[in-house]
């Protein structure tokens, strides 16, 4: 196998094969790049993050005082939590992945921020489907049943249109959303990724159960298209 590129592990999961790959790009230097497919699509890469580290800093941008506690909706590579855990008044970080595999990476320090979200003791990594446990009165945490919460990050799905399972859609609904509100402490915050330019219906749906939606384009260079790039990040506050 090349030394410009490695496949780390590959599994089977219950939406189809996992794997995370590394690989270097000549033109790019020496730096090592990291990616996560599920079946032959692109969930992320380590190249590109601007969006992930933007959805922790605008979603905890609203809230004041100490010791949040904060869900993130999804593992992946990392770089949601690690934004998240440098604020420094975040108390707990629950993230909730599905996939055993992308836990047992950062737990077996496969990948760049595994040892630090593992080292830091405010961050616990808990096996679930995030929509799932909305749509429960129970909520995101199984030693606290019922818990509210500061605020609740989501980089899961693609967009609200491009789903990877079509067993989140109910999320994306009047029911799924006011649900998921439940879990938030007043003036808690919900935050959600998107690859996709701005979504006039999903900002309505947001609004139909938020007091105040934000809706915020962030611009990254994208060196293999040379040109700017954007993705979406949705913070609405109850």
């Amino acid at each position: 196998m090349s030394i410009l590129f490695k496949e780390i592990d590959s599994q089977p999961s219950p939406i189809g094969t996992i794997s995370l790959r590394r690989r270097r790009i000549p033109v790019m230097g020496d730096q090592d790049i990291y990616e996560v497919k599920l079946g032959d699509e692109f969930l992320m890469s380590s190249y590109f993050v601007d969006g992930e580290v933007a959805l922790s800093n605008l979603g905890l941008a609203p809230l004041a005082g100490d010791n949040l506690s904060v869900v993130v909706g999804g593992l992946g590579l990392g770089y949601t939590a690690e934004a998240v855990l440098k604020h420094a008044n975040v108390g707990e970080l629950m993230v909730v992945e599905y996939l055993p595999p992308v836990i047992g990476w950062h737990q077996q320090h496969k990948v760049p921020l595994g040892q630090v979200l593992t080292d830091d003791s405010r961050c616990r990594l808990v096996q679930g489907d995030f929509f799932a446990l909305s749509a429960t009165q129970e909520g995101f945490d199984p030693e606290a049943p019922g818990r509210k919460l500061d605020a609740i990050l989501l980089d899961i799905d693609h967009s609200p249109r491009a789903l990877l399972n079509d067993a989140s859609k109910p999320f994306y609904s009047d029911a799924g959303i006011a649900q998921l509100a439940t879990h938030l402490k007043p003036g808690g915050v919900f935050g959600f990724w998107s690859t996709d330019v701005p979504d006039q219906p999903f900002t309505d749906l947001l609004q139909s159960v938020f007091s105040e939606v934000q809706v915020h384009e962030v611009a990254f260079h994208n060196p293999f298209q040379s040109e700017a790039a954007t993705n979406t990040v949705y913070v609405a506050i109850l």
